[in-house]
């Protein structure tokens, strides 16, 4: 959903790239589901809190319908070996789009060595030693900080 999403505001102008990529990482780090934070965000940026209000409600309520359906349709058919096929397509579709998200925001973002130093390490971290991704996320804000407060500090000198 990111990489539609991402291009769905920046191509209509309601946010230039870099504030969509400050978005998602803000959605990401807010406890709740991205696409709904993202949603809000999104909506009180560009309409203030009519916006929010709209874009939120835009986003759930045709999730809700559609789970409920698709719930009761399941129920009736959710042994049946064609449909147990397509949800394997579908994850599969699913982990290319999440590729290409990365690779995307990837291009945007890793653009120092000390991003890329971070996001190996943030990787490594959660990957390697099952470490949560709020303390990983935490950790980046806090060497970013440090990083950039260091940077300023040698400008100044």
């Amino acid at each position: 959903m990111i990489p539609q999403l991402q291009q769905i505001v920046v191509d209509k102008k309601w946010l230039e790239e870099d504030e969509m990529i400050d978005c998602i990482a803000i959605s990401q780090a807010l406890p709740g589901i991205i696409a709904i934070n993202a949603a809000t965000y999104i909506g009180m940026k560009v309409r203030g809190f009519r916006g929010a209000l709209s874009a939120t409600l835009g986003v759930i309520l045709p999730s809700f319908v559609i789970i409920i359906a698709v719930v009761t349709l399941l129920d009736s058919i959710g042994e049946n070996t064609y449909i147990q096929g397509a949800f394997i397509g579908i994850k599969a579709a699913v982990c290319g789009l999440i590729l290409v998200t990365v690779v995307r925001m990837g291009k945007k973002i890793l653009r120092s060595a000390f991003a890329w130093i971070l996001a190996v390490l943030a990787f490594i971290a959660i990957v390697g030693f099952g470490i949560n991704a709020i303390w990983a996320i935490l950790a980046g804000a806090i060497a970013g900080i440090v990083y950039n407060a260091s940077k300023l500090k040698e400008v100044d000198e």
